[in-house]
């Protein structure tokens, strides 16, 4: 089998957006499809995450094979040294092959991402994040963003569309 690069989405946004629970039904619908999807989960909360950190077990119950979370230099899978920079953290899922990695958080990361909004002041802070495919809102916003902003159950069916033709295409490069 030959190695193939991870497709690898981000799904960001403010604490108490929604983005555990937009990643964790995005993970159960690629794991009804079986593609193999590892998550790595930025731990916004301060300090070292704690070893039963909830998020990144959640992911694993939903259906990823790998979870990694980092905080203050604690990558769990308890492994510790004084960071670990996002790069280090995909290489270490790709020795596992996974088809997709999701990143939960690292907002100003450079890969593709969701990004999720509570309400338009949300939107004024996120506006200039780079790489962004979509904006996700519960609520209607009036703005003129220059991507479009989608509801959470469109947007799952048009990400598991994309994500399939990059998978498909393999032209993704981490």
């Amino acid at each position: 089998m030959a190695v193939v690069d991870p497709v690898i989405v981000q799904v960001v946004g403010f604490q108490n957006s929604g983005k555990t629970t937009f990643v964790k039904k995005l993970l159960q619908e690629l794991s009804n499809q079986n593609i193999f999807v590892a998550t790595i989960k930025h731990h916004g909360h301060g300090g070292k995450p704690d070893v039963f950190e909830k998020d990144s077990s959640e992911h694993i119950q939903s259906g990823a094979f790998a979870s990694l979370v980092e905080g203050e230099g604690r990558l769990l899978i308890q492994v510790e040294k004084d960071e670990w920079n996002i790069q280090e953290q995909i290489h270490i899922l790709c020795s596992m092959n996974p088809e997709v990695i999701v990143i939960e958080g690292h907002k100003n990361e450079r890969f593709h991402k969701i990004v999720l909004l509570r309400n338009k002041e949300d939107f004024d802070a996120l506006k200039s994040l780079e790489n962004v495919m979509a904006f996700v809102s519960h609520e209607p916003l009036h703005i003129n963003p220059n991507v479009p902003i989608w509801n959470e159950n469109d947007i799952m069916t048009w990400l598991v569309q994309y994500i399939n033709e990059q998978r498909n295409q393999g032209n993704c490069k981490v």
